[in-house]
C-alpha cells in the first residue's frame, strides 16, 4: 500500500493521484474489507481531540490528504516531501472511470435519493460501461442492529468493487471501520463529493482551490452548519501545527516514514 506519513498524530498517506487511484482499484479487485479515508483539517483536528476516532484514521488502508493544509503539512513534517492534495472531489470521478475500464463494479450509499438519482443519471450517461450494482439512501437516524445488519447483507450480495459512502464526517468514518470484516468490498469516505459529482453543488474554480479558499466558499453556503468547523477548527490546526513544528525545531526527533 501507499506510504504513510505523520501529520501531527495522524499517519497521511502519500503518492500521486494516479498511486491513489491504482492503490483503490487494486483493494477493490482483491475484495478485501478495507476503507479510505480522505483527511480534511477538521478530521485531523478531530482525531487529535478524540483517541478513539484517531484510531480510526490511523487503522485506515489508505487515509488521502484532502485538505490542501494537511497535504501541505505533510512537508512541513517530513523535510523533501511534496504532497499533492488528493482530494476526494477529484478522485471519485477518477475512480468512476477507472472502475468502467478495469470493469469493476461500485455502490454508492448515503446522502439523499434526489443526489444518488442524479448521480447514477450522470455516470450512467458519461460512463455507460460503469456496473453500478446499487445506490441507498439510508435513513437519518441511528440504525437498528436489525437493519444494519440488513443493509450489510444487501451490500454484499450486490457484491461490489468499490462502495462509495456518504454520511458526513466522523459518521461515514466510524461507519466503515465498524463494517470492516463484515463489508466484502473497499469502503470509501468521499462525503460532500457526491452533491458534487450529482451536480447540485457548485466547486470553486481550480485557481481559487490553490488559494485554500475552498473552505470560505463552503462557510458561505452553509454558516450556520461550518461557522465552528471553519473558523474555530482551522485555527485549532495552526496552532497544534505551529507547537508542533517549534517542539521539533528545538529537537524532538522528527516523526518517521510509518508503513503499513
Amino acid at each position: 500500500m501507499l506510504p504513510k506519513r505523520y501529520v501531527l498524530d495522524s499517519r497521511i498517506s502519500t503518492g500521486s493521484t494516479a498511486h491513489f487511484v491504482d492503490a483503490i482499484l487494486q483493494l477493490g479487485a482483491a475484495r478485501c474489507s478495507a476503507y479510505v479515508c480522505f483527511a480534511n483539517v477538521h478530521m485531523v483536528v478531530e482525531s487529535q481531540r478524540d483517541p478513539e476516532f484517531r484510531q480510526v484514521l490511523n487503522q485506515a488502508t489508505i487515509a488521502a490528504p484532502d485538505g490542501s493544509p494537511v497535504a501541505a503539512a505533510v512537508g512541513w513534517f517530513n523535510t523533501g516531501q511534496r504532497q499533492a492534495r488528493i482530494a476526494g472531489m477529484d478522485l471519485l470521478p477518477a475512480l468512476l472511470t477507472e472502475a468502467a475500464r478495469r470493469q469493476q463494479s461500485v455502490y454508492f450509499y448515503g446522502t439523499t435519493p434526489r443526489v444518488l438519482e442524479a448521480m447514477v443519471a450522470r455516470a450512467r450517461q458519461e460512463l455507460p460501461n460503469l456496473q453500478i450494482v446499487g445506490a441507498y439512501a439510508p435513513p437519518f437516524r441511528p440504525l437498528t442492529p436489525e437493519e444494519d445488519a440488513a443493509e450489510t447483507a444487501a451490500i454484499n450480495a450486490a457484491d461490489p468493487d468499490l462502495l462509495f459512502v456518504a454520511l458526513g464526517c466522523p459518521k461515514q468514518e466510524n461507519w466503515m471501520a465498524a463494517h470492516r470484516g463484515r463489508i466484502r468490498a473497499c469502503m470509501l469516505g468521499v462525503g460532500q463529493a457526491f452533491p458534487v459529482y450529482a451536480g447540485l453543488e457548485r466547486r470553486l474554480p481550480q485557481w481559487a482551490r490553490r488559494l485554500w479558499l475552498e473552505w470560505a466558499y463552503r462557510l458561505w453556503l452553509e454558516p450556520r452548519r461550518l461557522w465552528r468547523r471553519y473558523l474555530v477548527t482551522n485555527s485549532r490546526f495552526l496552532y497544534l501545527v505551529a507547537r508542533r513544528l517549534v517542539a521539533l525545531s528545538v529537537g524532538r526527533p522528527t516523526p518517521a516514514i510509518y508503513s503499513e
